[in-house]
């Protein structure tokens, strides 16, 4: 057996996060395989409305350890159908990493073997889904309280996609310019934002002999 936690163990660990989050009214998950070169893992894949994230989200970091967010996504999707027309994508992690030791200020490594890791110590991966139906101010709750990763994450969601977080503290443009006009965030689809293609990109990668089909088209 290789220096990794048993993939029995992992797929235990994944499908009892999702059987209890399949538990609370709104939510439906699953365990899925993926694979990343030649090493399976189990992802625990969950669906909560709108009503149930927080919830779930307070459920996962005080019962389950989920203990780390490290990305989250905004999707505008006009031509689906209109319960579905935004889309949420937390990206969550329960690392296992319990107190480490601190010397002279610094975090130290801590050491485990992988093999003999059970119940909430078995690191997880977690994909949240969070659809909200058609509106021209889509939102959901903040959990920047909870994951300090969903700190950064939620306001570039905001910035670019216009996906509001109710109770995040601190709101602001991070990417655009901050005189961007209010309303405007560039990955909703009506924006329609012509982008270069990748001969235009690398023909002329300095811009210095600006084509002249870029004249009058939208940026």
């Amino acid at each position: 057996m290789g220096n990794t936690v048993s993939p029995d163990s992992q797929k235990s660990a994944a499908q009892a996060v999702a059987d209890a989050a399949s538990a609370i009214e709104g939510v439906e998950a699953e365990v899925v395989e993926r694979s990343s070169g030649t090493n399976p893992r189990n992802v625990v894949v969950v669906s909560a409305s709108p009503e149930s994230w927080r919830f779930l989200a307070e459920n996962l970091y005080s019962e389950h350890a989920v203990d780390h967010c490290s990305m989250v996504t905004g999707i505008h999707w006009p031509d689906v159908e209109a319960e579905r027309r935004w889309e949420v994508v937390y990206h969550l992690l329960r690392t296992g990493v319990r107190d480490p030791p601190i010397e002279n200020g610094l975090v130290r490594p801590m050491m485990a073997n992988p093999t003999k890791l059970r119940g909430a110590s078995v690191p997880i991966e977690l994909e949240i889904h969070v659809h909200i139906p058609d509106t021209t101010t889509p939102s959901v709750d903040s959990v920047q309280d909870i994951w300090v990763g969903a700190d950064w994450n939620e306001k570039e969601t905001w910035d670019l996609v216009g996906i509001d977080f109710d109770g995040h503290q601190g709101m602001r443009r991070v990417l655009q310019p901050h005189e961007t006009p209010q309303g405007f965030h560039p990955l909703q689809k009506q924006h329609h934002l012509r982008y270069h293609g990748f001969e235009e990109m690398y023909d002329d990668a300095q811009g210095f002999m600006r084509k002249p089909a870029d004249v009058g088209k939208i940026k």
